[in-house]
Protein backbone atom coordinates (compact mmCIF):
# COMPACT_ATOMS: atom_id res chain seq x y z
CA UNK A 1 0.00 0.00 0.00
CA UNK A 2 2.02 2.93 -1.75
CA UNK A 3 -1.17 5.37 -0.46
CA UNK A 4 -3.63 5.51 2.50
CA UNK A 5 -7.09 6.06 0.80
CA UNK A 6 -9.13 8.36 2.91
CA UNK A 7 -12.79 8.17 2.21
CA UNK A 8 -15.83 10.62 3.28
CA UNK A 9 -17.12 8.39 5.87
CA UNK A 10 -12.90 8.87 7.41
CA UNK A 11 -13.38 12.06 8.33
CA UNK A 12 -13.87 13.53 11.98
CA UNK A 13 -13.57 17.20 11.21
CA UNK A 14 -16.49 19.41 11.19
CA UNK A 15 -18.19 20.54 7.69
CA UNK A 16 -16.11 22.65 5.68
CA UNK A 17 -17.30 25.58 2.95
CA UNK A 18 -16.17 23.60 0.25
CA UNK A 19 -15.65 19.29 0.31
CA UNK A 20 -12.27 18.13 0.48
CA UNK A 21 -13.58 15.28 -2.08
CA UNK A 22 -13.94 15.42 -6.37
CA UNK A 23 -11.43 18.58 -6.28
CA UNK A 24 -8.78 16.94 -8.16
CA UNK A 25 -9.32 19.06 -11.34
CA UNK A 26 -8.67 22.43 -9.41
CA UNK A 27 -5.36 24.10 -8.76
CA UNK A 28 -3.09 21.70 -8.40
CA UNK A 29 -0.67 23.54 -6.24
CA UNK A 30 -3.41 24.99 -4.15
CA UNK A 31 -3.55 23.52 -0.29
CA UNK A 32 -6.56 22.76 1.71
CA UNK A 33 -7.40 22.86 5.52
CA UNK A 34 -5.95 20.37 7.20
CA UNK A 35 -8.57 17.31 8.07
CA UNK A 36 -8.48 14.94 10.69
CA UNK A 37 -9.77 11.00 9.77
CA UNK A 38 -9.81 7.88 11.74
CA UNK A 39 -9.18 4.29 10.57
CA UNK A 40 -10.53 1.44 11.53
CA UNK A 41 -10.53 -1.26 8.86
CA UNK A 42 -7.46 -3.21 6.73
CA UNK A 43 -5.55 0.42 6.64
CA UNK A 44 -5.63 1.31 10.60
CA UNK A 45 -4.25 -2.46 9.82
CA UNK A 46 -1.55 -1.80 7.22
CA UNK A 47 -0.61 1.67 8.87
CA UNK A 48 0.13 -0.29 12.32
CA UNK A 49 1.48 -3.71 10.78
CA UNK A 50 3.26 -2.36 8.05
CA UNK A 51 4.53 1.06 8.35
CA UNK A 52 4.82 0.65 12.43
CA UNK A 53 3.55 4.44 12.15
CA UNK A 54 3.09 6.15 15.64
CA UNK A 55 2.17 9.51 16.95
CA UNK A 56 4.00 11.72 15.31
CA UNK A 57 4.91 10.05 12.09
CA UNK A 58 3.94 11.06 8.81
CA UNK A 59 2.28 8.86 6.02
CA UNK A 60 1.35 9.62 2.10
CA UNK A 61 -2.17 9.89 2.12
CA UNK A 62 -4.95 10.62 -0.86
CA UNK A 63 -8.56 11.89 -0.45
CA UNK A 64 -10.42 9.28 -3.07
CA UNK A 65 -11.14 10.96 -6.17
CA UNK A 66 -9.74 13.91 -4.76
CA UNK A 67 -6.25 15.16 -4.02
CA UNK A 68 -3.01 13.67 -2.54
CA UNK A 69 -1.24 14.92 0.82
CA UNK A 70 0.35 13.99 3.72
CA UNK A 71 -0.36 12.99 6.91
CA UNK A 72 0.49 12.75 10.88
CA UNK A 73 -0.56 10.32 13.21
CA UNK A 74 -2.09 12.15 16.07
CA UNK A 75 -3.62 9.39 18.08
CA UNK A 76 -3.32 5.84 17.87
CA UNK A 77 -5.33 3.67 19.94
CA UNK A 78 -5.93 -0.33 19.86
CA UNK A 79 -8.39 -0.34 16.99
CA UNK A 80 -7.56 2.90 15.52
CA UNK A 81 -5.58 5.23 14.28
CA UNK A 82 -6.28 8.95 13.95
CA UNK A 83 -4.81 11.29 11.28
CA UNK A 84 -4.37 15.41 10.57
CA UNK A 85 -3.86 15.62 7.13
CA UNK A 86 -3.25 18.44 4.30
CA UNK A 87 -4.27 17.49 0.47
CA UNK A 88 -1.91 19.96 -2.03
CA UNK A 89 -1.46 18.30 -5.27
CA UNK A 90 -3.52 16.14 -8.05
CA UNK A 91 -3.56 13.00 -8.72
CA UNK A 92 -1.89 11.75 -12.03
CA UNK A 93 -3.71 12.03 -14.88
CA UNK A 94 -5.54 9.47 -16.51
CA UNK A 95 -4.52 7.23 -19.61
CA UNK A 96 -6.28 8.52 -22.92
CA UNK A 97 -7.59 5.31 -23.65
CA UNK A 98 -11.08 3.65 -22.97
CA UNK A 99 -10.51 -0.19 -22.36
CA UNK A 100 -13.37 -2.94 -23.97
CA UNK A 101 -12.37 -6.15 -22.27
CA UNK A 102 -13.81 -9.85 -23.07
CA UNK A 103 -14.42 -11.11 -19.07
CA UNK A 104 -11.88 -12.98 -17.95
CA UNK A 105 -11.55 -15.90 -15.87
CA UNK A 106 -12.88 -15.18 -12.11
CA UNK A 107 -9.08 -15.40 -10.50
CA UNK A 108 -7.64 -13.35 -13.41
CA UNK A 109 -10.73 -10.62 -13.10
CA UNK A 110 -9.34 -9.78 -9.97
CA UNK A 111 -6.13 -9.20 -10.52
CA UNK A 112 -7.24 -7.46 -14.39
CA UNK A 113 -8.99 -4.94 -12.48
CA UNK A 114 -5.45 -4.08 -10.25
CA UNK A 115 -3.57 -3.83 -13.23
CA UNK A 116 -5.48 -1.67 -15.51
CA UNK A 117 -6.49 1.00 -11.96
CA UNK A 118 -3.36 0.83 -11.28
CA UNK A 119 -2.00 2.18 -15.11
CA UNK A 120 -4.34 4.39 -15.14
CA UNK A 121 -7.67 3.05 -16.78
CA UNK A 122 -10.30 5.40 -15.96
CA UNK A 123 -13.22 3.72 -18.51
CA UNK A 124 -13.32 -0.09 -18.36
CA UNK A 125 -16.30 -2.21 -20.22
CA UNK A 126 -16.46 -5.91 -19.06
CA UNK A 127 -17.67 -7.50 -22.65
CA UNK A 128 -19.16 -10.90 -23.69
CA UNK A 129 -17.69 -13.27 -26.11
CA UNK A 130 -17.60 -16.50 -27.60
CA UNK A 131 -15.21 -17.46 -25.61
CA UNK A 132 -16.21 -16.06 -22.59
CA UNK A 133 -18.06 -19.07 -20.30
CA UNK A 134 -21.38 -18.14 -19.67
CA UNK A 135 -20.11 -19.09 -15.15
CA UNK A 136 -18.04 -15.99 -15.78
CA UNK A 137 -21.09 -13.75 -15.32
CA UNK A 138 -22.08 -15.44 -12.70
CA UNK A 139 -18.99 -14.43 -10.38
CA UNK A 140 -19.50 -13.39 -7.31
CA UNK A 141 -16.61 -10.77 -8.40
CA UNK A 142 -18.53 -8.83 -10.71
CA UNK A 143 -20.32 -7.34 -7.63
CA UNK A 144 -20.16 -3.31 -7.41
CA UNK A 145 -18.33 -3.74 -3.97
CA UNK A 146 -16.08 -6.43 -4.82
CA UNK A 147 -14.99 -4.28 -8.21
CA UNK A 148 -14.88 -1.71 -6.08
CA UNK A 149 -12.36 -3.02 -3.59
CA UNK A 150 -9.56 -4.27 -6.36
CA UNK A 151 -10.03 -0.75 -8.18
CA UNK A 152 -8.99 0.84 -4.32
CA UNK A 153 -6.00 -1.98 -4.36
CA UNK A 154 -5.02 -0.80 -7.58
CA UNK A 155 -5.06 2.88 -6.58
CA UNK A 156 -2.96 1.98 -3.54
CA UNK A 157 -0.57 0.86 -5.76
CA UNK A 158 0.07 3.68 -8.02
CA UNK A 159 -0.38 6.59 -5.94
CA UNK A 160 -3.54 7.48 -7.38
CA UNK A 161 -7.05 8.72 -5.99
CA UNK A 162 -9.87 8.67 -9.01
CA UNK A 163 -11.61 5.63 -9.50
CA UNK A 164 -12.63 4.18 -12.07
CA UNK A 165 -16.10 3.67 -14.08
CA UNK A 166 -16.66 -0.13 -14.97
CA UNK A 167 -19.47 -1.39 -16.94
CA UNK A 168 -21.04 -4.89 -17.93
CA UNK A 169 -22.16 -5.98 -20.83
CA UNK A 170 -23.39 -9.00 -21.24
CA UNK A 171 -24.64 -8.95 -25.03
CA UNK A 172 -21.30 -8.46 -27.44
CA UNK A 173 -23.71 -8.33 -30.82
CA UNK A 174 -25.61 -5.48 -29.75
CA UNK A 175 -23.22 -3.80 -27.30
CA UNK A 176 -20.32 -3.50 -30.67
CA UNK A 177 -23.72 -2.43 -32.56
CA UNK A 178 -25.63 -0.03 -30.89
CA UNK A 179 -23.39 1.39 -28.16
CA UNK A 180 -19.84 1.32 -28.82
CA UNK A 181 -19.89 3.51 -32.56
CA UNK A 182 -20.84 6.19 -29.67
CA UNK A 183 -18.29 5.35 -27.34
CA UNK A 184 -15.17 5.12 -29.35
CA UNK A 185 -16.41 8.41 -31.45
CA UNK A 186 -12.90 10.62 -31.94
CA UNK A 187 -10.95 7.91 -30.61
CA UNK A 188 -8.39 5.71 -32.23
CA UNK A 189 -9.75 2.20 -32.79
CA UNK A 190 -7.91 -0.57 -31.86
CA UNK A 191 -8.31 -4.50 -31.25
CA UNK A 192 -5.68 -6.59 -29.89
CA UNK A 193 -5.74 -9.98 -32.06
CA UNK A 194 -2.68 -12.27 -32.56
CA UNK A 195 -3.87 -12.77 -36.42
CA UNK A 196 -2.86 -9.61 -38.27
CA UNK A 197 -0.02 -8.43 -39.90
CA UNK A 198 -0.37 -4.90 -38.23
CA UNK A 199 2.12 -4.71 -35.12
CA UNK A 200 0.41 -2.60 -32.20
CA UNK A 201 1.80 1.19 -32.64
CA UNK A 202 3.83 2.63 -30.15
CA UNK A 203 3.56 6.12 -28.66
CA UNK A 204 -0.04 7.02 -29.01
CA UNK A 205 -0.87 11.01 -28.65
CA UNK A 206 -4.59 10.43 -29.17
CA UNK A 207 -7.55 9.74 -27.08
CA UNK A 208 -7.75 5.84 -28.13
CA UNK A 209 -10.27 2.36 -27.73
CA UNK A 210 -8.77 -0.81 -27.37
CA UNK A 211 -10.43 -3.62 -27.39
CA UNK A 212 -8.87 -6.97 -25.66
CA UNK A 213 -10.55 -10.55 -26.18
CA UNK A 214 -10.81 -13.60 -23.81
CA UNK A 215 -8.36 -16.10 -23.31
CA UNK A 216 -7.77 -17.63 -27.02
CA UNK A 217 -8.97 -14.68 -28.53
CA UNK A 218 -11.57 -13.23 -30.29
CA UNK A 219 -13.14 -15.56 -32.74
CA UNK A 220 -12.99 -13.84 -36.54
CA UNK A 221 -16.76 -12.83 -36.76
CA UNK A 222 -15.99 -10.87 -33.46
CA UNK A 223 -13.29 -9.24 -35.07
CA UNK A 224 -15.19 -8.65 -38.22
CA UNK A 225 -18.20 -6.70 -36.18
CA UNK A 226 -14.81 -4.77 -34.48
CA UNK A 227 -13.84 -3.86 -37.87
CA UNK A 228 -17.19 -2.89 -39.12
CA UNK A 229 -17.26 -0.45 -36.21
CA UNK A 230 -14.16 1.36 -37.65
CA UNK A 231 -11.66 -0.97 -35.11
CA UNK A 232 -8.04 -2.06 -36.73
CA UNK A 233 -6.85 -5.47 -35.64
CA UNK A 234 -2.88 -5.28 -33.99
CA UNK A 235 -0.55 -7.93 -32.48
CA UNK A 236 2.57 -7.64 -30.12
CA UNK A 237 4.21 -10.08 -31.71
CA UNK A 238 4.22 -13.49 -32.28
CA UNK A 239 3.97 -15.18 -28.24
CA UNK A 240 0.48 -15.59 -27.58
CA UNK A 241 0.14 -13.63 -23.88
CA UNK A 242 -2.55 -14.21 -21.08
CA UNK A 243 -4.77 -11.28 -20.73
CA UNK A 244 -2.93 -9.75 -17.59
CA UNK A 245 0.11 -9.85 -19.30
CA UNK A 246 -0.98 -8.59 -22.93
CA UNK A 247 -2.76 -5.96 -20.95
CA UNK A 248 0.46 -3.94 -19.75
CA UNK A 249 2.21 -4.49 -22.45
CA UNK A 250 -0.48 -3.30 -24.79
CA UNK A 251 -0.42 0.17 -22.65
CA UNK A 252 2.95 0.11 -22.13
CA UNK A 253 3.53 0.36 -25.70
CA UNK A 254 0.39 2.57 -26.41
CA UNK A 255 1.58 5.20 -23.70
CA UNK A 256 5.16 4.88 -22.42
CA UNK A 257 5.79 6.75 -19.82
CA UNK A 258 2.43 7.70 -18.74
Amino acid sequence: MNLILLEPGDIQSPAMSQSPFGNSSGDEHSEQPPIRAQLRDRRFQHVVEVHRADVGDKLKVGLLDGKIGEARVVERGESHITLEATFHRAPPPPLPLTLILALPRPKMLKRTIQHATALGVKKLYLINAYRVEKSYWQSPWLAQDKLREQCLLGLEQAVDTTLPHIELRKRFKPFVEDELPSIASDSLKLVAHPVTDAPCPVDIQQQTTLAVGPEGGFIPYEVEKLQEAGFAPVHLGPRILRVETALPVLMSRLFPGR
